[in-house]
């Protein structure tokens, strides 16, 4: 009966622990969509930018101050030719 119970304890704790888990992944994915939109939107600014006339420069300093911690790199986590 003891090693019955240990078991079923231990397999509970397991489940549990398994949900927590779970639930901290969910946590991080929520946070990683967060980053992605927030560098869509920053994106998004710089090309309106771009599109009222202001030059390459001024676009990339906001670019740079809107993803300031969001991204790796100096163009906001994005890379393309011009």
């Amino acid at each position: 009966m003891k090693k019955y119970m240990l078991a079923l304890v231990t397999l509970a704790l397991t489940a549990i622990c398994f949900v927590a888990y779970s639930a901290q992944l969910d946590q991080a994915t929520k946070e990683d969509i967060a980053r992605h939109r927030a560098m869509a939107t920053a994106h998004e600014n710089a090309a309106k930018c771009l599109e009222s006339g202001k030059s390459d420069a001024v676009c990339e300093a906001q670019l740079l101050m809107e993803c300031k911690g969001l991204a790796i790199g100096k163009f906001c986590g994005m890379k393309h030719t011009h």
